[in-house]
């Protein structure tokens, strides 16, 4: 299942837009003074530099969401195995053994080899 950022940043959709507008503008300026070309294409440039940087940083976004995840699918595993052990139960870290497994872990832990 594809992971997508559930908190998506509503100010990177605005820098985008601001962006998309500014572009607007420097192609009619650009257009009408043609001697300032030149110019206009170094301010084009910087804000292609701020399209990378917003899509690098969407994708940094989704990428803490999805550790943040996995760390409380840790804690979760962890608590869960606590609490088996508390009880008694026979094979209490397999909470443990379930949530390496779920995310795909790739050592195996001791006595898991065989």
């Amino acid at each position: 299942m594809p992971h997508t950022n559930p908190y998506p940043d509503p100010a990177l959709q605005e820098v985008t837009n601001r962006n998309r507008n500014a572009r607007q503008l420097i192609t009619a300026f650009s257009s009408s003074t043609l001697a300032l070309a030149e110019i206009w294409q170094h301010v084009t440039t910087a804000l292609d530099d701020t399209l990378t940087l917003v899509t690098q940083l969407t994708k940094l976004q989704a990428e803490l969401s999805r550790i943040r995840r996995q760390r409380a699918d840790m804690v979760a595993a962890a608590r869960a195995t606590l609490a088996a052990h508390h009880d008694g139960e026979a094979d209490p870290l397999f909470y443990l053994r379930d949530e390496l497994t779920a995310q795909r872990a790739d050592e195996a832990w001791p006595g898991e080899r065989g």
